[in-house]
C-alpha cells in the first residue's frame, strides 16, 4: 500500500490535469510503473556492476602489496618503493585522464568554492601506507592487518550514518551493524584462524608475535594497535574523500590523478627529508621480472575503482566489498605463488572465513 500511494502522489505532482481524467489517470499509472520498474532494474544493474568493480580492484590490492615487496628488496628502500609505484600510478592516471577530459588541470576556483578536505586524499593514502610499515615490527603480521579493517569498518560505517565527506547516507540499521561485524569476523577466521589452531597443536610457533609480546609492554602494544586502527579509518577517509572529489571534478578518473600526484609529492618530501638510498640490485641473482614496475598501476586502478564506487554504494559498503575481494586476492595469490610468493595452500578455515565476509556483507547490501 504505501508503494502504491507514492506512485498515485507522484502521479499527482507530475500530471496534475489530468489525474481527475479515469482513463488517463489508468495510462499515467501503467507509464509511471513502467518507467519506476525500468529504473529499479537499472539501478541494480549499476549495483551489481559496482559490486564487481569492489572485488576486482579487492583481489588487486595484494598483488600490488607482493609487487611491490619485490621491488622494495630490489631498490632497498621501503620509501623507494612506495615513491617509485605512486610515480608509476601517476602517469598511468595522467595518461588516462588527458585520453578521457584532454587536461589535466582543473578551475582554481575549487579552491576557494570547496573544502579543504577534497586534496587530502592521496595524503590520507600515504599515511596509511607508511603506517603499515611501521606496525608490522610491533603488532606482527596478524594484527598489522586486523587493526586497519577494524578502523577501516568502523569509520565507513561512520561515514555513511552521518554522511561525512558529502557520501551518500545510509542510516546504520541493526542488520547492517551485525553485518559488519561478520565481515570483521570472516577477516579474523581468514588471517588468524589458522595460525592459531596451528599453534595450538604445536605445528608452528609464532615468533614474531612472541618477540613483540616480550620486547613491549601491554600498554605500548594498546598504543599501536590504536594507531592500526586509526590508520585504517583514515583508508576509509581517503575513500570518501576521493568519492566526492570525483563528482566535483566531473570524472573519476582525473580524481584519481589529483590523488595520485598529492600521494606523490608527499612522498617525495618525505624522501627529502629521510634520504634513503636508492639502489638497484637483483636480490635473487637474476633479472628484475618485468611486472615489478606494474605496481602502481594496479594501485591507480584501486584508487580509480573506489573513486566510482562511493557515489554509487556509500563508503561502508564499498570499504567492506574491497575487503572481500582482499582476502579472496591474497588467498589466491598464497595458493598458486603469483609474482614470486611463497606458496601456502589455502585451508577449508580461510575458505570458511570468506564466507563469512560475504554474508556479512549481503546484510549489509541488502539491509
Amino acid at each position: 500500500m504505501a508503494g502504491i500511494f507514492k506512485i498515485v502522489m507522484k502521479i499527482k505532482l507530475d500530471y496534475p490535469d489530468d489525474f481527475h481524467d479515469y482513463f488517463s489517470y489508468r495510462l499515467v499509472l501503467i507509464l509511471t510503473c513502467d518507467r519506476l520498474l525500468r529504473q529499479d532494474k537499472e539501478m541494480r544493474e549499476y549495483s551489481m556492476l559496482a559490486i564487481l568493480v569492489g572485488l576486482a580492484i579487492g583481489i588487486g590490492l595484494p598483488m600490488q602489496t607482493s609487487i611491490n615487496s619485490r621491488l622494495r628488496n630490489s631498490v632497498g628502500s621501503p620509501f623507494g618503493a612506495s615513491l617509485i609505484s605512486f610515480a608509476v600510478g601517476t602517469l598511468f592516471l595522467a595518461i588516462m585522464t588527458l585520453i578521457d577530459v584532454h587536461t589535466l588541470g582543473f578551475s582554481t576556483t575549487l579552491f576557494t568554492s570547496q573544502p579543504v578536505w577534497i586534496w587530502l586524499g592521496g595524503l590520507l593514502g600515504v599515511v596509511y601506507l607508511t603506517g603499515n610499515i611501521l606496525l608490522f615490527p610491533k603488532l606482527g603480521s596478524v594484527q598489522t592487518v586486523i587493526m586497519p579493517v577494524l578502523g577501516q569498518i568502523l569509520a565507513g560505517l561512520l561515514i555513511d550514518n552521518f554522511g561525512w565527506f558529502d557520501s551518500p547516507q545510509s542510516t546504520l540499521t541493526m542488520t547492517r551493524f551485525l553485518g559488519a561485524i561478520l565481515v570483521l569476523a570472516g577477516v579474523i577466521i581468514t588471517v588468524a584462524a589458522q595460525g592459531w589452531l596451528e599453534q595450538r597443536h604445536n605445528r608452528i610457533t609464532e615468533t614474531a608475535e612472541k618477540d613483540t609480546a616480550t620486547d613491549t609492554d601491554q600498554s605500548g602494544l594498546g598504543i599501536w594497535r590504536a594507531l592500526g586502527v586509526v590508520a585504517g579509518m583514515l583508508s576509509a577517509m581517503q575513500t570518501a574523500v576521493n568519492g566526492h572529489l570525483g563528482r566535483v571534478l566531473g570524472s573519476t578518473v582525473h580524481a584519481a590523478f589529483v590523488s595520485f600526484l598529492v600521494g606523490t609529492l608527499g612522498l617525495i618530501v618525505i624522501v627529502l627529508v629521510l634520504r634513503p638510498q636508492f639502489k638497484l640490485i637483483r636480490p635473487t641473482k637474476t633479472p628484475n621480472p618485468w611486472w615489478v614496475w606494474i605496481g602502481g598501476m594496479i594501485g591507480a586502478l584501486y584508487v580509480l575503482g573506489n573513486v566510482y564506487l562511493v557515489p554509487v554504494v556509500g563508503t561502508g559498503l564499498a570499504v567492506v566489498i574491497v575487503l572481500v575481494g582482499l582476502m579472496a586476492g591474497s588467498l589466491m595469490i598464497d595458493q598458486f605463488g603469483w609474482f614470486a610468493s611463497k606458496k601456502n595452500p589455502i585451508s577449508g578455515v580461510q575458505l570458511m572465513g570468506l564466507l563469512v565476509m560475504i554474508v556479512g556483507v549481503m546484510l549489509i547490501r541488502v539491509f
